[in-house]
């Protein structure tokens, strides 16, 4: 194998590669990069078995294909030295050993046989299903509905995004028992299916999606999902199991409506926040005609804050408890100027949507359980 490419390109796709790499992979085999050149395109994959993510970079001046394991942290360090400048790679097929020459110097690096790197999952013809999805509003999604997922051994489908495509609509949902948050987004698709995405994929898929500007194909079946992107493709094993009933737990009939400044509420919060309970977050809200009370306190450093914000209300006079920093996570994850939080009383989840000028094409819903006001 031997190469000419850039060294920024190059450190690039390694950086977002390097990502799946698990720090405690039990194949050693997983402590590398796969080179793979072939037609002047180097592929270059990264696995942690559950997830896998190949990259895809055209070389200059190619001179022999080849496939070899290249060690990531010293491939990493390497490149992370130098400038923008052609760099030669070579491998020796016999030896494995590495060579990178620059226009002033040369370093040699240990690799290994490529032959033994995992095989990427097949998915299954019969149940496989391909859909081209947005890219803006894959990346909506995810970052709607990450921030709510669990990170529980007991449930483990808690502990990513579920997706559920229909054929109007695609709604991605993520709870953690405390906290729900769904959205949905128009979409045209004859299919009809729903898998749940896991969360460190769903990371790698986020961090991706911002730079890309055309529609991703999707294909998944039962255990895996693949997503086809302009110069990666990302795939997963999904987790399996029947994600949780998660219509039965929002209430429908919520009487009392609460308009107010997200942002001015979200501040409020964080500063009357700081004097809650260390162990319980609690803040405790008494709502009435057109004044939201934020109070917290911790008895056991004699320390309380009280704060009144303006808002719009219509419903009975009512004193709700809830975590500060779910509330802080809710609000921050809204992103117009006001607010309605839905309340039927004072042991029911409250539901926070958006209000938006114009009525919008997609639809948030966020929902927050309660706390005991005595805790």
């Amino acid at each position: 194998m031997k190469f000419v490419v850039s060294s920024t390109a190059l450190l690039n796709v390694l950086q977002t590669s390097s990502k799946v790499v698990s720090n405690k992979n039990t194949l050693p085999i997983l402590d590398n990069f796969l080179f793979d050149l072939k037609e002047g395109v180097l592929k270059i994959t990264a696995s942690d078995l559950e997830t896998t993510l190949i990259g895809s970079l055209k070389v200059d001046n190619m001179e022999e294909e080849g496939l070899i394991a290249v060690p990531v942290k010293l491939m990493l360090d390497s490149l992370k030295e130098f400038s923008e400048q052609p760099l030669t790679i070579e491998a020796n097929e016999s030896t494995w050993e590495i060579q990178v020459s620059w226009k002033t110097g040369k370093l040699t690096i240990p690799g290994t046989s490529g032959l033994s790197y995992p095989n990427l999952p097949e998915l299954n013809p019969e149940s496989r299903r391909e859909l081209d999805a947005d890219a803006d509003m894959l990346l909506t999604g995810i970052n709607k509905t990450i921030f709510a997922t669990a990170d529980d051994e007991l449930r483990p489908v808690m502990n990513g995004v579920y997706t559920n495509i229909e054929s109007q609509s695609i709604t991605f949902v993520a709870t953690d028992a405390h906290k729900l948050v769904k959205y949905v987004s128009p979409i045209e698709t004859e299919i009809a299916a729903s898998f749940i995405l896991p969360k460190k994929p769903a990371n790698l898929l986020r961090s991706m999606l911002g730079k890309e500007d055309e529609s991703i194909r999707m294909e998944f079946d039962d255990k895996n999902v693949t997503f086809r992107l302009k110069s990666h493709t990302l795939i997963c094993r999904l987790i399996e199991g029947n994600y949780p009933n998660y219509n039965a737990v929002i209430p429908s009939n919520n009487p009392n409506h609460v308009r107010v400044d997200r942002v001015e509420l979200l501040n409020g919060i964080r500063r009357v926040a700081v004097c809650s309970n260390q162990s319980t977050n609690l803040i405790k809200m008494d709502i009435e005609s057109s004044t939201i009370n934020l109070t917290a306190q911790d008895l056991d450093f004699s320390v309380s804050a009280q704060e009144s914000l303006a808002c719009e209300y219509e419903g009975e006079a009512i004193s709700i408890g809830f975590k500060s920093t779910f509330l802080v996570e809710i609000l921050a994850n809204i992103d117009t100027q006001n607010v309605v939080l839905e309340l039927a009383d004072s042991t029911r989840a409250g539901v926070f949507k958006p209000i938006y000028d114009e009525a919008p094409a997609t639809d948030t819903l966020m929902l927050l359980m309660p706390m005991m006001i005595n805790a």
